[in-house]
């Protein structure tokens, strides 16, 4: 490909996957444990009987199920963010609106199921808190392992000021 005068070259994402990964997979942990904190505090320790949202059916514990569906939202976050880096020309800006909307989802949902108002608002909290939590660790894990690296023809120097 040639680069004529005056234009610059083609942008070219790029990114660390075993990292990306690897931090998806830490933020899945984490995910789980605020979810299971978040149940022990909501029906432990405030005595409210917090309301079930959709969960993966695994299980009869509802902390259990609680943390697991986190944790696999973590990783489809993390899947999710793999793809806008790779085809998207603004990744971060898109996946925090998606991630952004998707909690927002996430702490309405609880009002819309029968339960009490308690259960409904500690469920709320909890989501609110998890959609937070995948956004801002899987930001910053994104901020780490992605670049975007310009194609430098054979032969000419790049912006580093290295050949490639």
């Amino acid at each position: 490909m040639t680069v004529t005068p005056g234009t610059s070259p083609p942008v070219r994402p790029t990114v660390d996957a075993g990292r990306l990964w690897a931090g998806g997979a830490a933020t899945a942990v984490v995910a789980a444990l605020v979810a299971l904190v978040g149940v022990l505090i909501g029906n432990a320790v405030l005595d409210v009987k917090m309301v079930a949202p959709p969960l993966l059916p695994i299980g009869d514990s509802f902390a259990v199920r609680y943390a697991l569906t986190a944790a696999a939202l973590a990783l489809v976050a993390t899947g999710l963010a793999h793809v806008l880096v790779l085809t998207t020309p603004r990744p971060r800006a898109f996946f925090s609106w998606i991630v952004g909307l998707a909690t927002l989802v996430g702490a309405v949902l609880p009002f819309a199921v029968d339960g009490s108002m308690g259960g409904k608002l500690a469920t709320a909290l909890v989501d609110l808190v998890l959609g937070l939590c995948i956004l801002s660790l899987l930001s910053s894990v994104m901020a780490r392992t992605t670049s975007v690296s310009r194609s430098t023809p054979p032969g000419e120097r790049s912006d580093r000021g290295s050949y490639r």
